[in-house]
């Protein structure tokens, strides 16, 4: 009989579990249907702001993580170059994710650039040298954005400086302060948040005329894309699409974390050196601080008061 009640609990446990989480995705349903009518209506976006992720460059003592910067690097040629230029990089930074001087130049000549003129007068390609920069897939802007539906696919050299959403007050004026703040993470969660974003528009959005949203042809629906409901660019990555030579999961979400981390490092390449300078400005401020009150105190123990 004990055992039959137990048996008969755990049936009623799980099915409540099962019926609240019904109940609470049905809830996320209808909140981000609401969220959206609201964006649309007052023009106000993104829908909902990025996820706040964990970085190892956050933070005052913040490192990159090579090994996750070889990853996105990969991402990056066999993905994301496809679209997307990186003209303000070059090849010999590359030499800060760990990579050799020979296997930079390795890398760097499996892509061509234009150059020129020759003696004649004309323009020729040749293969990428360590000083060149990173070549774009079309030949002009006019041409990226014929090929993509009207829309030049943005360049990628800052765009995670360029992109990412304010946080509201008070913590924007906590992140003006680099000890206790300084998130500067906006970009990478934005990209990161982006690029797992994608999905079915939730039904129930309405137009400011009251009318249902419908997503515009050739668009797809992302409630975390600061200009719009959607955007031309289709989900760029998916599971299993690149592959990894170190074990690392080869899915979405780690696919999202490398790339966003990546172009973290190409939009500042130089950031745990500016961190160090900034950690000893710190220091030398505090200690001529402490030294310039000694300094008065000792003086001014002398003279009356």
């Amino acid at each position: 009989m004990t055992m039959k009640k137990l048996v008969t609990g755990i049936a009623l446990m799980a099915a409540l579990g099962g019926f609240t989480a019904a109940v609470a995705a049905e809830e996320g349903h209808d909140d981000l249907a609401s969220k959206a009518t609201h964006a649309i209506a007052g023009g106000h976006f993104p829908i909902l702001k990025p996820h706040e992720e964990t970085w190892s460059f956050a933070g005052p003592f913040g490192k990159y993580d090579k090994g996750q910067l070889q990853r996105g690097l990969k991402i990056y040629k066999e993905v994301c170059s496809a679209c997307h230029s990186m003209s303000l990089v070059s090849f010999r930074t590359l030499e800060g994710l760990g990579y050799s001087e020979d296997q930079v130049k390795a890398f760097a000549a499996e892509y061509e650039v234009q150059d020129g003129p020759n003696a004649d007068g004309e323009m020729f390609t040749r293969k990428a040298v360590p000083s060149d920069h990173f070549p774009s897939p079309y030949p002009n802007k006019e041409a990226a954005a014929a090929s993509n539906g009207g829309a030049a696919p943005p360049d990628m050299s800052l765009l995670a400086k360029a992109r990412g959403v304010e946080r509201g007050f008070p913590q924007f004026i906590i992140d003006m302060i680099p000890i206790v703040g300084g998130y500067q993470e906006g970009g990478p969660d934005y990209i990161h948040a982006l690029l797992t974003g994608y999905q079915e528009p939730p039904a129930g959005i309405k137009n400011p005329d009251g009318s249902d949203y419908k997503v515009p042809e050739g668009t797809h629906f992302n409630p975390y894309f600061a200009s719009a409901t959607s955007l031309k660019m289709a989900p760029p990555i998916s599971n299993d699409q690149v592959t990894y030579d170190d074990g690392t999961p080869q899915t979405l979400e780690q696919y999202s974390r490398d790339i966003s981390a990546f172009l973290m490092w190409a939009a500042e390449p130089h950031l745990e050196q500016r961190k160090r300078t900034g950690f000893m400005v710190m220091i030398f401020l505090f200690i001529f601080t402490v030294l310039i009150y000694l300094t008065k105190k000792s003086v001014y123990s002398r003279k009356e008061h």
